[in-house]
């Protein structure tokens, strides 16, 4: 399972026992998400344009404010090239989600001033 460091923004690999604790983003895709292959550099925050950029910086600043070190977003975790990962994610989501400390989700815009809610 690869989780984003909520510090560095990089992605990191984990298996079985070794998954950390983690944050999970539940979020509506909108155009311009980042995607695996955007975070494969540790230049990406900062040189990509996208519009999700700002997405993932603020869910990895709230998650790490709530003292997670790692949280899972589907669009930037999932290699999607893969079709091994896809396959495992489609069929692992359910269990990512059950084991995860903490889901956040994205506010729809007009409901209330905060990005993120708990």
């Amino acid at each position: 399972m690869h989780l984003l460091n909520t510090t560095s923004l990089q992605l990191e690999y984990f298996m079985g026992n070794d998954i950390p604790s983690y944050a999970i983003l539940s979020h509506r895709w909108e155009d311009e998400e980042i995607l695996f292959e955007d975070v494969q550099t540790d230049q990406w925050p900062r040189r990509n344009r996208k519009k999700g950029v700002d997405k993932v910086k603020g869910a990895c600043l709230r998650a790490r404010g709530d003292s997670f070190e790692y949280i899972w977003i589907d669009t930037c975790c999932i290699d999607k090239g893969s079709s091994a990962e896809l396959s495992e994610a489609i069929n692992s989501m359910f269990d990512w989600y059950r084991r995860s400390q903490m889901q956040k989700g994205q506010q729809l815009p007009g409901l209330s001033s905060a990005t993120l809610v708990v």
